[in-house]
């Protein structure tokens, strides 16, 4: 049952903890029944998906893109959208903020990090990242509030450590010099637990909520 996982998952874990219960591919009424137990942070990894959810379910809801973004795509939740997991080009951070003016509304993105050496996985590296974040930080209808990295596909533990440690780093960096930095998004149905004990404070939960996939 949804329910009785979320409730497991509610008393593991600390208040400081957001959870994003990853909802892709799950019916309206999976998410319902979610919604139904106290759960408020959904994340979507499509854009048509999540605009048809939204269009159907509760408005209090807060939805989170956390899926690899299109710049063609951002009009079509810029509206909505209470956050932006995967911030990793100028390209898109240009339409981000253009769709934000449309909007008069400014927009809540998380800068994605490339921590795993997986050619597959998106992210500014962290050589790059002083000079992009500086860019950001120029454009009036984004909001950076912190950062999201995914790591490798392996079962060895001591490597999706280090990625998290990585990550953590930069972001606790950053906290000293931006007020605004809450959240580091690393961790999801199978690491999450090393990306807490990393310095995680946002986890992408989907499988031990709705079931496997």
């Amino acid at each position: 049952m949804i329910k009785d996982r979320l409730e497991n998952l509610y008393k593991e874990l600390s208040e400081d903890i957001n959870l994003v219960a990853v909802s892709k591919t799950k019916t309206v009424e999976d998410i319902m029944n979610a919604y139904n137990s106290g759960q408020r942070l959904f994340g979507e990894n499509r854009v048509q998906e999540l605009t048809e959810k939204y269009d159907k379910l509760p408005k209090d809801i807060k939805w989170n893109m956390i899926g690899h973004l299109q710049s063609n795509k951002v009009k079509y939740i810029a509206s909505f959208v209470d956050l932006i997991h995967s911030l990793d080009s100028v390209k898109l951070a240009s339409e981000i903020n253009k769709q934000g003016e449309k909007n008069n509304r400014v927009i809540n993105c998380l800068i994605q990090i490339k921590i795993s050496k997986d050619e597959t996985k998106y992210g500014v590296s962290f050589e790059d990242f002083d000079q992009f974040y500086k860019h950001i930080n120029s454009l009036k209808y984004i909001n950076v509030v912190g950062l999201m990295g995914m790591a490798s596909l392996t079962n060895n533990e001591d490597v999706i450590k280090d990625e998290f440690k990585s990550i953590s780093l930069l972001y606790n960096e950053l906290k000293l010099v931006d007020k605004k930095i809450a959240h580091l998004s690393i961790g999801m149905s199978n690491d999450y637990k090393l990306a807490i004990n990393e310095g995680g404070n946002m986890i992408r939960i989907g499988s031990r909520i709705f079931g496997e996939r």
